[in-house]
């Protein structure tokens, strides 16, 4: 195992260090990387059969951002961030490492580094010898234009950190641009593959002859990100010689609302194949709405890629590229659908050799209960991924929500019946979780954790199959610890957790986790905190489900309203706000249903005993925000709301929000009635709006907190407006996060506790 410890809180100064918005992108010229990323430092291999441990020797300003294992496990590459650059580290399970010399790298649009078929090799972005960035202007080259002509509705997401100006162009090709060079670590011989350009995919097929290369083709568009820019899509030697041009796809700027772009999607190599490309088209024009028997279409292709491609399956539903997995043998393939009417997946098995399809299992995908969790894959030695088999059967893990909180699992589930055999379930008193297999298919490693005891790592062995009843496990294991973390905030183990299920007055079975302060007294009142989220969900059987486990190791992290347990409140934390119903209207009723929600989730937290109904605060952040403002404009639960990086206008989104596609033309008054800056006036409770200075995303842009501030203040109503320099849709610096805790804990004690102190 690699271990190193995550890099969670940079310095203020590194955010106020130049950066530039590229396209989508945010871009730290002083690496060529992406501005805010962070990895881990202190890196140190551990044996998981003996536990030894070796430091890996790296300089002290630098952090791991990337591992590349060999297939065999032997050898690692490590994509290593410095002061000045993204560099290269090779080193093997020795503890041997070394830097290639010379070489910097370019993450900015993919995967930068990836080992060849041989195993031996390293298939690198470079950045090339380019001289000096361009440098702005001193008079502009002319106005910014957009123009619409004829044009159609995009989604509001699509649109954040754009080019605007003829340098910003200029900037994005320099930034963006890298070569593709083949790497010997051994020798540091390096062939260049690929002249500089903005590579997007570069990946080797199995048998090592060819390469499928993605790459933008300019011109650069001021009215898209990058990933809807043109691209051609090419097949080429492994010298870098063209064999076939595979797609040429235009600027992807009308995609539908929710759709997919046209033309083929998803381009990757069959792992089971020498060369072959398996690829998806829509066959509804994009539209999710549109009226047609197939939405989507599977095709191939084999090299050298100049015959027409074959198409292999047509799909009902939408084919969703990244779930779909390749059997270890012969044709198989899974391959999964999604309706997003019903918000239905459709798992089916194909054979693409015999030219065969079956249904596999389908799910309701809000239904955790019945989730059957995911397929674990192995690596091939060639690198490719292929589903973990055991005969006939794929090993499946996931989560495993229970009523009483999560219980993940390992199953086997039959690739011909669908039947399933439960080899590992978490304990009900615990929190553990399968990991990865170990090197043979009876042993296994996974984490154990509890509310007192700090996560580890543990190496098992299954050792005989037993009778099991509901669900557990059918094996019994012996284990013995790999890790030994102790735990490093013990003064947090005072705080108690239980999860409380009940139900909205319709009906509509609701939960939320229950946190208690340290040397809390049972039967006492106490200040509360309502924390929550809204999310869509098709009907009341799926949208009460519990999620997440009382047994989790609890940790705090940013600006967590956790922080409030240290200072004598309850928290109800992931308390349920489903919004319930058709996906096409189901924001129709967003208004009454949040308010059913928290007058259930208050009622509750005031009958167990727990709950002052005279001190109750509501936070949230995000969607989280639209909803504080909202309840604070139509109810009279709380005394104090704190909302942060919200959208409180509606109106600024006029083409979709959420999973509300309908435009603002279409259901006007829809928008205008979830808005709460339209309903500032009835805001008669101090509510703390926080927001990132510098927010990109497009449905939550930083004036959208200053409008309803002033919305707020102006109807006479208690507000304070705090914008965190810097700081995007998240937020990241130590300072900023340490003054969000401040102004949190601050304006709930003074309005919700009612401690008129500072």
């Amino acid at each position: 195992m690699l271990l190193a410890d995550p890099v969670l809180y940079p310095p203020l100064s590194e955010l106020a260090a130049p950066m530039h918005k590229l396209a989508g992108l945010r871009v730290n010229p002083a690496i060529n990387s992406h501005q805010g990323h962070h990895g881990s430092k202190f890196p140190r291999l551990l044996s998981v059969e003996n536990g030894t441990e070796t430091p890996l020797e790296l300089p002290a300003d630098t952090e791991i951002h990337s591992v590349k294992w060999t297939a065999d496990g032997q050898r690692f590459a490590l994509m290593v961030r410095s002061t000045d650059h993204v560099g290269l580290w090779v080193g093997s399970v020795s503890g041997e490492m070394s830097e290639i010399d010379g070489l910097s790298l370019n993450p900015l649009l993919g995967v930068a580094v990836s080992w060849l078929p041989d195993q031996e090799r390293l298939l690198v972005r470079r950045i090339p010898e380019r001289g000096s960035a361009p440098q702005l202007p001193k008079t502009p080259t002319g106005p910014q234009i957009l123009e619409g002509i004829k044009a159609s509705a995009r989604s509001t997401y699509e649109a954040r950190n754009l080019l605007e100006t003829a340098h910003d162009d200029a900037l994005f090709e320099y930034y963006a641009s890298s070569e593709l060079v083949i790497l010997d670590p051994t020798t540091e011989e390096v062939n260049v593959v690929g002249e500089s350009a903005p590579y997007i995919k570069a990946r080797f097929s199995p048998s090592g002859e060819y390469l499928l290369v993605e790459r933008l083709v300019s011109h650069w568009y001021h009215e898209v990100a990058w990933w809807r820019f043109a691209r051609e899509v090419e097949g080429w030697t492994v010298e870098g010689e063209l064999v076939s041009t595979i797609a040429a796809l235009p600027i992807a700027d009308k995609v539908p609302v929710q759709g997919v772009p046209l033309g083929p999607r998803a381009i990757s190599w069959r792992p089971t194949a020498p060369h072959t490309l398996f690829w998806v088209e829509a066959l509804d024009g994009g539209d999710p709405t549109a009226k047609v028997t197939h939405r989507d279409k599977l095709l191939c292709l084999d090299a050298p890629f100049t015959k027409q491609p074959q198409e292999i399956f047509c799909a009902e539903h939408r084919i969703q590229p990244w779930r779909n997995a390749w059997g270890a043998e012969g044709g198989t393939l899974m391959i999964t659908q999604r309706e997003r009417q019903r918000r239905w997946r459709y798992v089916w098995l194909l054979d693409v050799d015999k030219g065969t399809a079956r249904p596999w299992f389908d799910l309701d995908e809000g239904d955790r209960y019945g989730n059957p969790g995911s397929p674990l894959y192995r690596q091939l030695p060639e690198g490719g991924w292929v589903m973990r088999h055991q005969g006939d059967a794929v090993y499946f893990s996931g989560s495993g929500a229970t009523e009483q909180g999560d219980r993940p699992f390992l199953d086997l589930r039959s690739l011909k019946t669908g039947a399933t055999e439960r080899f590992f379930r978490c304990a009900p008193n615990r929190y553990e979780y399968f990991v990865t297999f170990a090197q043979v298919s009876n042993r296994f490693v996974w984490r154990s954790e509890s509310s007192t005891d700090a996560p580890n790592y543990l190496l098992a062995t299954f050792e005989k199959k037993i009778d099991a009843r509901d669900s557990e496990a059918t094996h019994t294991f012996t284990s013995a610890p790999i890790t030994n973390f102790s735990d490093p905030t013990p003064q947090l183990r005072n705080i108690t957790k239980r999860i409380v299920r009940y139900e909205r007055a319709d009906g509509t079975p609701l939960s939320f986790h229950l946190y208690l302060p340290p040397a809390y007294q049972e039967g006492t009142r106490l200040p509360t905190v309502l924390h929550a989220y809204p999310r869509e969900y098709s009907g009341a059987a799926t949208a009460g489900q519990v999620s997440g486990s009382a047994q989790r190791f609890m940790r705090f992290y940013g600006a967590s309203h956790l922080y409030f347990l240290l200072n004598g409140y309850a928290v109800l934390d992931r308390t349920a706000m489903p919004m319930l119903g058709d996906p096409e209207t189901a924001y129709d009723t967003f208004i009454p249903q949040l308010v059913a929600d928290a007058e259930a989730a208050v009622s509750k937290a005031i009958e167990i005993g727990v709950a002052d109904p005279n001190r109750m605060g509501v936070i949230g952040h995000s969607h989280g925000g639209l909803m504080v403002a909202n309840l604070l404009a139509h109810t009279n639960l709380f005394q104090a709301g704190i909302a942060r990086s919200g959208s409180y206008n509606k109106t600024n989104q006029p083409f979709g929000f959420q999973a509300e596609r309908r435009s603002l033309f279409e259901a006007r008054d829809v928008y205008i009635q979830i808005s709460p800056t339209f309903f500032a006036d009835q805001i008669n409770k101090p509510v703390l709006i926080i927001h990132g200075a510098d927010d990109s995303n497009p449905g939550t842009l930083t004036f959208q907190s200053e409008v309803f501030f002033e919305a707020v203040r102006g109807a006479g109503g208690t507000a304070r407006l705090v914008l965190l320099p810097f700081e995007d849709h998240g937020y990241q610096a130590r300072e900023n996060i340490e003054h969000v805790i401040w102004e949190q804990l601050r304006w709930f004690d003074r309005y919700v506790k009612g401690d008129a102190t500072d």
